[in-house]
């Protein structure tokens, strides 16, 4: 296997890494600090052309190949941008923009795409439920045909960008009976009656993607919103996990290079015991276990990257590996660049407070890690 870059993916990462350097993570201290999602580096995606990425250039978009989608991501968390913004990009991208440019109608690109790549308009997709999170296929959320439209009743938690978002790939069942072959898809505008969200949640971590609830009384959408065809939803649900597996853990991988530079600069000049912390054999270990980190996930992420470009179907046995593992020694790393700081690492003035708390959404987000190890073993003694 090659997973050489290209001269053209090479200068695209570093005029990606560069401008969010300059451009957007000066915003992002503050953003977090607050709480708050910033309009203004939403601003900065989309002068960077980010927010359109992978989509074709007549629907206002890029036509970038996935390793590219990855780059970028890779890039921005390179660069220090927070958690929440990068999350905040991944779901109006990849799970709703990246959906529709996948299973929509012509007329449905053409309505949605455009808005979508450019930012005048910020996507979400609504799949987990109150009571159906690992167990999307048992989701209570449904809909029935009446007349020329499709009747939503349920409703969604823990939805990325649902307060300030304009539309929503809304999954719900349309006939119960045949459990997760009755899930349909349907694109849901933000103005449909019966359409509502709640109070954005206080978060841990990625504290400037704004995440909330999402209800549907009645809610009212045109038969023409069904997305991909009735029935067909549960399919396209898995088919987003495959971006979950690759750009949307990047970020990830792109934040773990940015803590082991600030550590190993932290290392060079923290002195203790007449001497620079670097020479303990105890801070040697971590940074040497960040590189690790940093190079396994590498080829973890770029090869799902790669297969996906080359038109292969994702191996999910590999797929549940790459997950758990980026998720879950992303959280050791950042354990240890906290470490390496001592107290210092505790305080939010120093960014490896930041990637700590933003790094336990990769054990949860997308698929836990128990629920990746449970994929794992049934494939392996199946």
């Amino acid at each position: 296997m090659d997973f050489r870059l290209t001269d053209e993916q090479r200068m695209f990462r570093e005029s990606v890494y560069r401008f969010a350097k300059e451009e957007i993570a000066p915003l992002c201290e503050e953003a977090d600090l607050n709480g708050e999602f910033s309009f203004e580096v939403w601003k900065k995606f989309s002068e960077m052309g980010l927010l359109g990425l992978p989509f074709a250039e007549e629907l206002g978009g890029s036509g970038a190949d996935i390793v590219s989608c990855c780059l970028a991501g890779e890039a921005l968390g390179h660069a220090g941008v927070d958690g929440g913004h990068m999350l905040a990009l991944g779901a109006h991208t990849y799970l709703c923009a990246a959906t529709l440019n996948h299973f929509a109608t012509p007329e449905q690109k053409k309505k949605y795409i455009p808005k979508l790549a450019s930012g005048e308009w910020i996507g979400c997709m609504g799949l987990t439920e109150p009571g159906a999170g690992s167990d999307a296929a048992s989701m209570r959320t449904t809909a029935v045909k009446k007349g020329d439209k499709y009747i939503l009743n349920g409703s969604k938690t823990f939805i990325t960008n649902a307060p300030i978002a304009q539309v929503m790939v809304v999954y719900a069942s349309l006939d119960k009976s045949k459990k997760h072959e009755g899930i349909t898809a349907f694109i849901v505008e933000k103005d449909y009656p019966g359409f509502s969200t709640g109070t954005p949640f206080h978060k841990m971590g990625c504290k400037c993607s704004t995440t909330s609830e999402v209800f549907f009384e009645d809610c009212e959408v045109p038969l023409e919103n069904c997305l991909g065809g009735e029935f067909k939803g549960w399919q396209m649900a898995l088919s987003s996990v495959e971006w979950d597996r690759c750009t949307l853990l990047a970020p990830f991988l792109g934040t773990a290079m940015y803590s082991m530079e600030i550590c190993s600069k932290y290392a060079n000049d923290r002195v203790q015991f007449n001497k620079s912390i670097r020479e303990f054999q105890a801070i040697q270990h971590r940074i040497a276990n960040m590189r690790l980190f940093i190079e396994a996930s590498k080829l973890a992420i770029y090869r799902v990257a790669s297969s996906k470009d080359n038109g292969q179907l994702l191996n999910p046995l590999l797929a549940a590996v790459n997950k758990m593992y980026v998720g879950d020694m992303g959280c050791n790393m950042a354990t240890d660049a906290v470490m390496v700081h001592g107290g210092y690492g505790f305080m939010h003035e120093y960014p490896v407070e930041r990637n700590y708390r933003d790094a336990r959404l990769g054990t949860i987000g997308g698929g836990t890690s128990d629920i990746m190890r449970m994929i794992v073993s049934r494939i392996m003694m199946m």
